[in-house]
């Protein structure tokens, strides 16, 4: 995931490239998956193609968070199931900090799968 953070003008231009989508989780508790520009992962195609970009606007006050999909994927579960738990969390737990809420999504969501742990990589930044 690529996310370049305008501050001045309180834009988010973002690209993914095979990875579960970011949120950006408002301070009322709604939020938005930043899906809407997606590609297959970096080296998946045989020649180079154009990577989609997105831009949103976003309040100050506002929580991004970007993940790996060990957060939220289980074996043999859809992946919408994992989105659906990370997202109720995220509503659930606005008002944290960036730092408790990283804790609270890390002890909520990360389980050992398969006899061995999926690796994680989270960042939670509050705009």
């Amino acid at each position: 995931v690529k996310a370049v953070i305008d501050t001045h003008r309180r834009h988010i231009t973002y690209s993914s490239a095979g990875h579960p989508p970011p949120v950006l989780a408002h301070a009322d508790g709604t939020f938005v998956l930043l899906d809407q520009a997606t590609a297959p992962p970096l080296a998946a195609e045989p020649e180079h193609v154009a990577r989609p970009q997105s831009a949103l606007p976003y309040t100050p006050g506002d929580t991004l968070v970007l993940y790996t999909d060990g957060l939220i994927e289980r074996r043999g579960e859809d992946i919408d199931t994992g989105l659906h738990r990370l997202t109720t969390i995220l509503t659930a737990n606005s008002q944290l900090s960036p730092d408790h809420l990283a804790d609270t999504l890390l002890s909520r969501l990360s389980i050992v799968t398969g006899g061995g742990e999926d690796d994680i990589a989270l960042l939670v930044a509050r705009l």
